[in-house]
């Protein structure tokens, strides 16, 4: 099947009016120029296909409101359909383990090893290559053992280490965080005050959260699962993230640690809302900033993968290698950070992870290994078209 009359977002270029043919799940050809036969789509731009490796949306799913359980099928489901219908073709479902939640409750030992094996017992047939993300609390000592099983099994694909401790981290500005918990809760200032200093009190040593770091590293070496960091707030977390192995620095909250992370050779991960908004919705690095000083190598989708596409647009404005560098963002560079050799770029012999624009900015139609997981109807079909090709464009599976 050829897609022809579109611009092609190539790795280093744009081909302003070619065509690309898929055979058997893969990019077979690629032409400088229009095709005869095939699917025109002129006015369309194609990417590769999205490589999200950062959604905290599956959570959301799951518990669309406190205490409001939703069926893994049914969360999964319309989060495959959200991802496709925004470009994503391969997709990092993130998963939180976290000290302070109790027993049962969202981020705890016992309801994220659920979720976890539930997400792997229901991603098969699924429209995205759905893959799993497990962020663990660097304090949780406890949940750590759990790792290696996980690893063991083969259901966990990223690692992310985190530390929430006031004071440091995401949460440094102590100040912010007050007025975020205040709002967020609905409780006085006074009293969002009194729950963090109760946070800061409870932390574990310092010579412990060393420990742990070290004994997550070995796990993910163990089993050569990448792993990141997250919210290295300085030169020297971030020293001591690359040391450790880690290989993405994911939302560095200070340019500095930012370009000490890139220094030591981890990619740089941000969000996608934070890329499209111009701003951090917590005060900490601007994602344009990054950019801006050469250190942005991934946009995530954080909470929101409608975001990926028009922070890709806005970073291609001042992107030296234009939209096929800001392109790479979502694409390539996750790519190259996860291991994923076979998919990533409109290259001959590549997947046929795909993701056809229309003139308006809109997703008009997604493609893993050649098959439509996504159409919004606005590509016209000639009468003259053959029937496959009109069958395989209407599809969604």
């Amino acid at each position: 099947m050829w897609l022809s009359d579109i611009s092609i977002v190539l790795p280093d270029r744009l081909i302003k009016d070619g065509a690309v043919r898929i055979q058997n799940g893969l990019i077979a050809e690629i032409s400088e120029r229009p095709v005869k036969d095939g699917l025109r789509a002129s006015g369309h731009r194609l990417f590769p296909g999205f490589i999200d490796m950062h959604g905290d949306m599956i959570e959301l799913e799951l518990e669309p409101r406190p205490r409001v359980d939703f069926p893994i099928e049914v969360a999964i489901r319309h989060l495959d359909a959200r991802l496709a219908a925004s470009g994503v073709t391969t997709a990092y479902a993130g998963v939180s383990f976290s000290r302070s939640a109790k027993d049962g409750e969202r981020r705890s030992f016992e309801h994220t090893s659920q979720v976890i094996r539930a997400l792997k017992k229901n991603i098969e047939g699924l429209r995205v290559d759905h893959r799993i993300h497990a962020r663990f609390d660097i304090t949780y000592t406890d949940a750590i053992a759990s790792l290696d099983g996980m690893l063991t099994s083969g259901v966990v694909d990223l690692v992310s280490v985190m530390d929430h401790t006031p004071g440091q981290g995401q949460y440094r500005d102590l100040e912010k965080l007050v007025a975020y918990r205040s709002y967020g809760q609905g409780v006085s200032k006074e009293d969002a005050r009194a729950q963090i200093e109760d946070k800061i009190a409870a932390a574990i040593p310092t010579q412990q959260v060393l420990e742990n770091l070290e004994r997550v590293s070995q796990i993910c070496r163990n089993y050569g699962v990448p792993l990141a960091s997250h919210d290295d707030d300085t030169a020297s977390k971030a020293d001591l993230m690359a040391d450790i192995g880690a290989v993405i620095s994911e939302f560095p909250v200070t340019l500095e640690a930012a370009k000490a992370a890139a220094a030591r050779g981890l990619m740089i991960a941000m969000g996608a809302p934070n890329a499209m908004r111009g701003k951090s919705y917590s005060g900490n690095l601007s994602a344009r900033d990054a950019h801006e000083a050469g250190l942005l190598s991934i946009l995530a989708a954080d909470y929101h993968p409608a975001t990926i596409l028009p922070a890709i647009m806005a970073l291609a404005e001042r992107d030296p290698d234009g939209l096929a560098g800001a392109a790479r963002l979502a694409t390539a560079n996750p790519a190259k950070a996860l291991g994923l050799t076979d998919r990533g770029d409109i290259t001959v012999g590549k997947r046929a992870d795909l993701v056809l624009i229309d003139p308006e900015g809109n997703v008009a139609l997604t493609l893993r290994e050649g098959q439509t997981i996504y159409a919004n109807g606005t590509l016209e079909h000639p009468s003259t078209r053959p029937a496959e090709i009109v069958k395989q464009v209407l599809q969604t599976v």
